[in-house]
C-alpha cells in the first residue's frame, strides 16, 4: 500500500522554494485494550450527543467552534483556518541553520519524512547535500492540522526529516529537581569509580542495531493472556499485590563493588580489557583452568611454609586436564 502525504506544501528559505510532501515516520504498536464494563464486561461505548437535546449526532453534523463567551461560539471551517495565513499553512518556512548540537533532545518531538513532489527532485537533493555538508539543520516553522510547530530540518542518509519541536514555553525548568552536584568532586565520585565505569561502558559498547530492540513487555502481557485463556481464567480479576517497601535511605551501596561485579560479568572488549585490568581491581570470578594450573605451581614452591594452603588450592582446582594433573602433583608432594 503506497504511503498516504499528510500535509503538501513546499520548503522555503531565502528565494528557495521546494515543492515537497509530508509523511508520518512512525507507527505505533502498543496493546488494543478496549474499556469493559466491570460487571458484566460488556464492551463501553463512547457517544456523541447534542448536550441541549440529549440526541445523538452524526459525524457530517458536528463542526468546530471557539467559545469567546460562556455558551457563545465562533464557527470555524478548515476553509477558515486555512485563510487565517494561507502561507503560513503550505509552507516550511526556515527561519535559521543552526548546530544539530545546540538545540537539546528534549525539545525534539515527533518525526515525518518529506519527499519532492513533482519538479523538486534536484532542488531538495541540494538542500539536503547543503546540509549533510554544513553539518547544520534548519529551524522553520510549519502549520500541520490547525497548529503551528517548530521544527528541524535534518539531514539522514538520503532524506530530509521534518522532526516537530517544542517551543521553548513548553520545556519545564528543571531547578525544583534535586540533582547532584556537577562536578566530581561535588558528587562524591572518585577517580577509581569513574575509570571502573568507563572501563564498563566500554566493554558494554556496540554498533548501534535498531533491530535487535522490541518491545518485550507487550510480549510478556500476550503471553499473559494466551494462559489466562488456556486457564479459563478470562474473567477473573487479579487482586493487587501488597505495595513493597521502599529500601531505608540509610543503606549504603558500595558503588565500587557493584562495579567490581558488573566487570566480572560483561568483560571489556579490546583496549578496554587491558584498561580495566591494569587500572581497576581484578573482578570477582572464578580462575580458569590455565591459571590455577600456574597458581598451583607457586603454591609448590612454597609448600613447605605453607603446605595447608597450598594443598587446599590446589584441591579446590583438581580435575581440569593438565592443570587437574598438575595439582594432583602438588598435593603428593605436600
Amino acid at each position: 500500500m503506497a504511503a498516504r502525504a499528510l500535509w503538501k506544501g513546499a520548503i522555503s528559505f531565502g528565494l528557495v522554494h521546494i515543492p515537497v510532501d509530508l509523511y508520518t515516520a512512525v507507527q505505533e504498536h502498543g496493546l488494543d485494550l478496549s474499556m469493559l464494563d466491570r460487571r458484566d464486561f460488556s464492551p463501553v461505548g463512547y457517544k456523541r450527543y447534542n448536550k441541549k437535546t440529549g440526541k445523538d449526532v452524526e459525524w457530517d453534523d458536528i463542526v468546530k467552534g471557539y467559545e469567546y463567551e460562556d455558551g457563545e461560539y465562533v464557527v470555524l471551517t478548515d476553509e477558515d483556518l486555512k485563510r487565517a495565513n494561507v502561507e503560513a499553512t503550505q509552507t516550511i518556512d526556515i527561519q535559521a541553520f543552526v548546530d544539530a548540537a545546540d538545540v537539546p533532545l528534549t525539545y525534539y518531538e515527533h518525526p515525518y519524512y518529506l519527499a519532492p513532489s513533482k519538479g523538486g527532485a534536484k532542488v531538495y537533493a541540494l538542500l539536503r547535500e547543503t546540509l549533510r555538508k554544513a553539518g547544520k539543520i534548519g529551524i522553520a516553522t510549519v502549520v500541520i492540522r490547525t497548529r503551528q510547530h517548530l521544527c528541524a530540518l535534518v539531514c539522514m542518509d538520503d532524506k530530509i526529516v521534518l522532526n516537530t519541536l517544542r517551543f521553548d514555553t513548553e520545556i519545564r525548568d528543571s531547578e525544583d529537581l534535586k540533582l547532584p552536584p556537577a562536578t566530581l568532586k561535588g558528587a562524591g565520585i572518585s577517580d577509581k569509580e569513574l575509570t571502573m565505569a568507563l572501563s564498563l561502558v566500554e566493554g558494554m559498547s556496540e554498533e548501534w542495531k535498531p533491530s535487535q530492540y522490541h518491545d518485550t513487555y507487550q510480549e510478556d502481557v500476550m503471553a499473559l493472556v494466551k494462559k489466562k485463556i488456556k486457564a479459563g481464567q478470562t474473567k477473573t480479576l487479579t487482586a493487587p499485590e501488597p505495595e513493597r517497601k521502599a529500601p531505608r535511605s540509610s543503606n549504603v551501596v558500595d558503588l565500587v563493588a557493584l562495579l567490581q561485579d558488573s566487570l566480572g560479568k560483561r568483560p571489556a572488549k579490546g583496549a578496554a580489557k587491558d584498561k580495566a585490568a591494569d587500572e581497576a581491581p581484578a573482578p570477582r570470578k572464578r580462575a580458569s583452568p590455565a591459571k590455577a594450573a600456574g597458581k598451583s605451581t607457586a603454591d609448590k614452591s612454597t609448600a613447605g611454609k605453607s603446605g595447608k594452603t597450598a594443598t587446599a588450592k590446589a584441591a579446590r582446582t583438581a580435575g581440569a586436564g593438565k592443570a587437574g594433573a598438575k595439582h594432583g602433583a602438588t598435593r603428593k608432594a605436600a
